[in-house]
């Protein structure tokens, strides 16, 4: 009997090994795979796009030497003066691609078409600050007294001008551009602060004449 039940036992350890040994090829040959399909150290992003490394040059060290450093890279003088003044000028002609964010844009260009198109009291808010300087300054109590009310009297007619000036334009944009989101504070107040620069120094330089009709 015992005879037997060893004959029956060594055939099922048998059986049961031959998987484990199959498992652990299957296990090793697919390492192998991994290995060999790689068979290299990944390269970096900068040999990747063909970069290459070359010495770095040492911390500049005084502050001279950085200054110098500084200006070279800059580039010359020259070159940089003609660039901003080509900016400059594509700023004046309204050039969106070189306009600040807030001034792009077909609906604040019509904005600005109907700000320019006509005069504005808003339009003296600079000299009215020059003003309100020199009443200051002056120590004369009844020039002051008259400076200072007519300085209130011109705030108070630059703020009305300004309140009714917002809402037309935003009106008009919204009748203009239905499609847009046009919010009416921020069109009001956009066309409140051209109003009050001085026409030549306005930013994008005015299109129009006063007087001119802005569909």
């Amino acid at each position: 009997m015992n005879f037997l039940r060893r004959g029956s036992s060594a055939p099922e350890s048998a059986v049961s090994d031959e998987p484990a040994e199959a498992e652990d090829v299957v296990a090793v040959g697919a390492r192998r795979n991994q290995t060999a399909g790689k068979g290299r150290p990944t390269r970096s992003r900068r040999d990747a796009e063909g970069r290459s490394r070359g010495p770095v040059a040492p911390a500049p060290k005084t502050q001279r030497e950085a200054m110098k450093r500084a200006k070279s890279l800059r580039g010359d003088k020259t070159e940089r003066r003609k660039a901003s003044a080509d900016r400059r000028k594509r700023m004046m002609a309204g050039d969106d691609r070189v306009l600040p964010v807030r001034d792009r844009g077909p609906v604040r260009a019509y904005v600005r078409d109907l700000v320019d198109s006509r005069r504005h009291l808003m339009g003296l808010f600079m000299p009215l600050a020059i003003l309100i300087f020199v009443t200051v300054v002056i120590p004369i109590p009844n020039i002051q007294n008259i400076g200072s009310l007519l300085c209130l009297c011109m705030l108070a007619a630059m703020v009305v001008e300004g309140t009714l000036l917002g809402r037309q334009i935003s009106a008009r944009a919204r009748a203009k551009f239905p499609d847009e989101d046009i919010r009416g504070f921020s069109m009001g107040w956009y066309a409140f602060t051209r109003a009050t620069q001085i026409r030549k120094l306005r930013m994008p330089a005015p299109r129009v004449s006063p007087g001119t009709a802005v569909d």
